[in-house]
């Protein structure tokens, strides 16, 4: 049996990709959320909440950009000058949220002017993911195999739009995370915040399922060509039965279904993407096939991923079950 490796190559960069937008989704989320806290306790206990595992969920997104470099540097060499506005916003913004975050814990004074960089840090950094995401959609100008457009073409209303989707998607995550790690006070506040950031989440997936189709031919040829809709039919419906469990659950006080729930119409809102824009990395016309760098290559990256991802798993699920419980401002993590 012969692998196909930029099938398994492709496979290992969307797993990167989705365990950095589920794990640091949530983080990113609740600087989105800071400015509308209730008050300073709520801030400490969402910041007591990540401060274990914030800078360990970033290392996906490494892991993700490095294994398309490897194995695919054609995607790579186009991908990168067609977003290097906001691959850029996306990186200062992490590095300057990451310097909020640092300053904030020994900060007496500046502590609000932390405050506000950590939230505006997080916030950029989810809308520069989302800007990236529609401008994907969107396509790239390619000529000759080589980026043929302008240094804003990734610049569109959609990808605005997308912008502000993946920022209520990420205000979620971050709603349901601190319904999971928080008593009190602030866990009522963040059940009412994620029933609204449900709503507004399911908006933005209305707006992108129907304007991709509508724009794209070839979209809506996938999903609704000959009997398509048939078979990814559960899609659509898989994401309506979690949405509503979600709200249920949040009715109903649960505290870790919500964010297990958010992380699976996440799950599933990936999926509908990689549906709709297979196989290409960068549409319209780099895909996994002609843009794959040699075999001899992609099997020594793979030797390597067979090494250091076990390791990275390892890493992350043990981080998080040391600090599964709930978080206090006065005792840091109970023992539960």
């Amino acid at each position: 049996m012969t692998l196909d490796l930029p099938l398994i190559c492709a496979g290992v960069i969307a797993f990167g990709v989705l365990m950095y937008v589920v794990l640091d989704g949530f983080d990113l989320g609740l600087g989105v959320l800071f400015p509308w806290m209730p008050d300073e306790t709520a801030r400490d206990l969402a910041i007591a909440s990540i401060a274990p595992v914030w800078d360990g969920n970033e290392t996906w997104l490494i892991l993700g950009g490095v294994t398309l470099f490897a194995a695919f540097p054609v995607a790579y060499a186009v991908a990168l000058p067609a977003f290097y506005i906001p691959v850029m916003l996306l990186l200062f913004s992490l590095i300057f949220r990451g310097v909020a975050f640092e300053f904030r814990a020994k900060a007496q004074a500046s502590k609000r002017w932390w405050d506000a960089a950590f939230s505006i840090g997080s916030t950029l950094a989810a809308f520069a993911q989302g800007v990236l995401l529609g401008g994907l959609i969107e396509g790239v100008t390619v000529v000759n195999g080589a980026f043929a457009g302008g240094p804003w073409d990734f610049l569109s209303i959609f990808s605005v739009v997308s912008g502000f989707g993946v920022v209520g998607g990420y205000a979620l995550l971050g709603s349901t995370w601190l319904v999971r790690k928080t008593e009190g006070p602030t866990h009522d506040w963040a059940k009412r915040t994620a029933s609204l950031a449900l709503l507004v989440s399911l908006g933005f997936i209305a707006i992108v399922s129907i304007y991709t189709p509508l724009r794209f031919p070839q979209i809506a040829e996938r999903w609704f060509g000959e009997h398509h809709w048939l078979t990814l039919a559960p899609v659509p419906l898989a994401t309506a039965v979690v949405a509503f469990s979600l709200w249920r659950e949040l009715r109903h006080g649960a505290d870790l279904a919500p964010f297990l729930y958010s992380i699976a119409l996440f799950m599933l809102g990936f999926l509908g993407i990689a549906i709709s824009l297979w196989p290409n990395l960068v549409p319209p016309s780099i895909s996994i096939f002609n843009a794959a760098a040699p075999a001899t290559s992609q099997k020594f990256l793979l030797l390597q991923l067979a090494i250091t991802l076990p390791m990275v798993l390892i890493y992350t699920g043990y981080a998080y079950s040391v600090f599964w419980g709930k978080v206090s401002v006065n005792d840091g993590y109970s023992s539960h």
